[in-house]
């Protein structure tokens, strides 16, 4: 894992998997299974989105609809209305932004916000959804919802007592069950065709098939007839009452199609299958159900809607697969599925580990508050990863980067290169920069590797001040970026360097340290944005970086950087102070 060679490209961004990536969960919702509510304001969304980069989260991954057991669909309009404003917010603070959603109108609306990533829980069994992100950029997560093991047979309960009393009796339960099945056939027929029966599959564009959902026809319920049909009307409700979303496309206004219902039904069999179930009479062989039939199900529908998006024109490397646990499935099955991670990394693409607080967390941990089963989460992640995984789902974004650094600082020795930038216009301005250098290299896991020549430069946006000294420092670090940056800001505090709210932002300073650049990481938010946003227009950075590289503007173009000519940069180097 350490060493993962597989590149995920979402939009503008590439993440690498050196290191395994956290998705933050935002749900902009009022019904999730353990934060219903928290975020629902767009404001308090927002805010918690960048809480969750400034503590360590790559990714934040923005939902409007709860697909949690017993879930009431929501109508695209109403979905757009809650997630556009906080994608588009987070966007514009550099983040790395994945939407939610099985409705290709949200996503494309929210992808014209600002979004990299459309991840779809149906996973991309809607020929709408693969035509639309073909055409984009945009990464995409194939997820597996639905049951994996086909619907269990009556077996005949092992009989330790010999009577004829009992046998007897198990004869008439046998009769009884047998009578039951036949009562329940004419009942299972809908439209003249069995359930369970695979629906004529879609052709897309090219011939490619695309496979149906993993999941048969809702089974029928003793719910009243207007129950069932709830949904559908708050949806009508909705859609009379609120005006659409202008950033939503005219496709935002269809009502929920059928693989919708479909898929609230199966959620609402998964929660009954969990409840329903204890311990009986019946004697197994093993703990747990034997995996292969299992895994045929989940690794043959990512392997099989992955080759359909690629044969519809997505490149491969844009593609990200994720096995869906809790939809669908039981606690044993779930286990199953976690216990087999390497055979799913093992088809190539990038892998993701979404357990966050999910039921069977809870059953391996005796925790019953979903909100409290963080601790658990981390365990099975913490699995997942050493078998493979590259990013983990989870609800603690912060709280998961503490114990993620924590493993990794011990576990997988990684120096990375990165630069640092040092500047000084007050005091003895060359010695407070030699100073910051000796510094640094006392970081933990960091050392200095090499160092630019000191050079004079006229002040830039706050030009009523005296001329500056800078340089730039090259690194070797085994520290997560924030975490670095923690440690900068403390030697700017042990300098002098005055970060109050009365110090003007680019005013006089004793110090000032800017990390630059790290290898393989992309960050965005309110406290670190990497490549570091203003590099590209910094004579003051961009001229000592000459010293420690070849054509430092070529190489931060081909990071994504835009990098201005020399004319048309702020902060111009008028001279050389000496060497470090």
């Amino acid at each position: 894992m350490a060493n993962d060679s597989k590149t995920w490209r979402c939009g503008k961004y590439e993440l690498s998997f050196d290191r395994p990536r956290i998705m933050g969960v935002l749900n902009v919702t009022p019904d999730s299974f353990s934060d219903g509510g928290e975020h629902f304001d767009p404001d308090a969304a927002i805010e918690y989105g960048l809480a969750m980069l400034d503590a360590g989260a790559d990714i934040i991954d923005v939902g409007g609809e709860s697909t949690r057991p017993g879930f009431t669909p929501v109508n695209p309009d109403e979905e757009a209305r809650r997630v556009l404003p906080v994608v588009r917010a987070l966007a514009k603070e550099g983040a790395i932004v994945s939407i939610d959603t099985r409705h290709v109108a949200v996503a494309k609306a929210a992808v014209r916000c600002g979004a990299s990533i459309v991840n779809d829980v149906t996973g991309f069994t809607d020929p709408k959804m693969v035509e639309f992100v073909k055409t984009s950029t945009c990464g995409v997560i194939v997820m597996h919802a639905g049951e994996v093991a086909a619907p269990a047979r009556t077996h005949a309960t092992v009989q330790l007592d010999t009577s004829a009393a009992a046998f007897v009796a198990e004869k008439a339960r046998e009769a009884a069950a047998e009578a039951a099945r036949e009562a329940e056939k004419p009942a299972r027929r809908r439209r003249g065709k069995l359930l369970g029966e695979p629906k004529p599959e879609a052709k897309l564009p090219g011939g490619v098939v695309q496979p149906s959902l993993p999941f048969g026809e809702p089974e029928p319920t003793s719910e009243p007839a207007s129950e069932q049909e709830t949904p559908a009307a708050e949806q009508a409700a909705a859609a009379e009452t609120v005006a659409p979303a202008p950033e939503a496309a005219p496709e935002a206004t269809e009502a929920a199609s059928e693989s919708n219902d479909r898929l609230a039904a199966m959620m609402r069999r998964s929660a009954r299958r969990e409840e329903a179930y204890v311990p009986t009479s019946q004697l197994r062989r093993f703990t747990l159900p034997d995996s292969a039939p299992i895994m045929r199900r989940v690794m043959g529908f990512l392997s099989d809607q992955a080759r359909t998006l690629i044969h519809a024109g997505v490149s491969r490397d844009r593609i990200c697969i994720d096995p869906g646990p809790g939809f669908g499935k039981s606690a044993n099955e779930d286990i199953v599925i976690q216990r087999e991670t390497a055979k799913m990394a093992s088809l190539g693409y990038p892998l993701m580990c979404a357990v966050s607080r999910k039921r069977f967390v809870g059953a391996v941990s005796g925790v019953t508050e979903a909100a409290e089963r963080d601790a658990a989460t981390f365990g099975v992640c913490l699995g997942a990863i050493q078998a493979g995984a590259n990013i983990v789902r989870v609800h603690d974004a912060a709280g998961f980067a503490q114990f993620l650094n924590g493993y990794w600082a011990v576990a997988k020795p990684q120096p990375r290169r990165a630069f640092v930038a040092v500047g000084s216009n007050l005091g003895h301005r060359c010695d407070n920069i030699r100073a910051a250098r000796e510094m640094i290299a006392e970081i933990p896991l960091t050392c200095v590797s090499n160092s630019s020549k000191i050079y004079e430069s006229e002040p830039a946006y706050e030009t009523r001040q005296d001329a500056f000294a800078n340089a730039v420092i090259e690194i070797k670090t085994e520290l997560a970026p924030l975490v670095l940056l923690d440690e900068l800001m403390k030697i700017e505090a042990e300098l002098g360097r005055d970060r109050s709210k009365k110090a003007k932002a680019n005013g006089p300073r004793t110090i000032d340290l800017d990390l630059l650049w790290m290898d393989g990481e992309t960050h965005g938010g309110k406290k670190l944005r990497l490549p570091h946003p203003l590099i590209g227009e910094r004579d003051f950075v961009l001229v000592p970086l000459e010293d420690l590289m070849h054509d430092p503007a070529r190489f931060f173009r081909y990071n994504g950087v835009e990098v201005k000519e020399p004319e048309g940069r702020v902060g111009h180097i008028v001279g050389e102070l000496g060497r470090m």
